[in-house]
């Protein structure tokens, strides 16, 4: 399948996968495309991707598989690729199996209990519901301190610093996201597996993370002794537009061919 895609920069390769926060990975993605061709990629039902065919349930090794298909294509071969959250957890199931390079997982979703799973989807569902409800009139929450804190209190350290363009765009996004409500029961069961990577492997975690807390990373540790962990202070669950810089170093690090 076709999967909607920008390029910039010029250099290495490196694949960023997307979902919800497109908006969010613009800072980083200026800063890594200085010395990196950055290839940004939606994943399939997000953003413009089309959705995956003939009604497959996007799970994360359905979402995986759809990128690993794609990449050849594109004429990309085994890039690294780096994903948030769910793009997290993705970006681990591409190195599990073979099909990229290297992978950095930000605050990837997975190590969570069942009960900390229907927190975490369920907190993103009223944020939407608050989305949809506003229709037109994002700005409302937006354009305000506090309405941007009521939005984004459990993706971000300090909500209220978002700028409010970002915000009302990244209200829309979740708002008209196609796969949001078949990507919350898809990935609702999924657990992290252990595994040997062959590839370089970082994982990363805000250390406010308030969606998927940072007792999480601990699990990831010693589910994965073999990959690098790393906690990123004052961040949130989505650190990308809080510290793109850290972020930004983290990654070329990471990735460095």
């Amino acid at each position: 399948m076709q999967l909607a895609h920008t390029r910039r920069g010029g250099g290495p390769l490196l694949v960023v996968l997307r979902q919800l926060e497109r908006e969010v990975w613009s800072p980083v993605l200026d800063r890594l495309a200085r010395e990196r061709e950055v290839v940004a990629v939606d994943l399939p039902g997000f953003g413009d991707s089309p959705a995956l065919p003939d009604g497959t349930m996007p799970t994360i090794q359905a979402l995986a598989a759809a990128v690993a298909g794609w990449l050849p294509g594109a004429g990309l071969d085994r890039p690294p690729v780096v994903g948030n959250s769910l793009g997290g957890a993705v970006a681990l199931e591409l190195a599990r199996t073979g099909a990229v390079g290297g992978a950095v997982a930000l605050s990837p979703i997975g190590l969570w209990t069942s009960l900390e799973a229907a927190y975490a989807l369920g907190s993103l569902r009223v944020a939407r519901q608050l989305a949809r409800a506003l229709g037109d009139r994002t700005d409302l929450v937006s354009g305000n301190p506090v309405g941007r804190t009521l939005a984004f209190w459990q993706l971000v350290a300090r909500p209220w610093r978002v700028p409010p363009p970002v915000a009302d765009a990244a209200l829309r996004s979740l708002a008209h996201a196609r796969t949001f409500d078949a990507a919350q029961r898809a990935v609702r069961p999924y657990r992290l597996r252990p595994f040997e990577p062959a590839v370089p492997v970082t994982i990363a975690w805000g250390a406010r993370d308030l969606l998927t807390p940072p007792h999480q990373a601990r699990r990831a540790a010693r589910l994965l002794p073999g990959v690098r962990h790393v906690a990123l202070p004052g961040c949130g669950h989505s650190p990308m537009g809080e510290a793109p810089d850290q972020v930004a170093r983290l990654i070329g690090d990471a990735t460095a061919p």
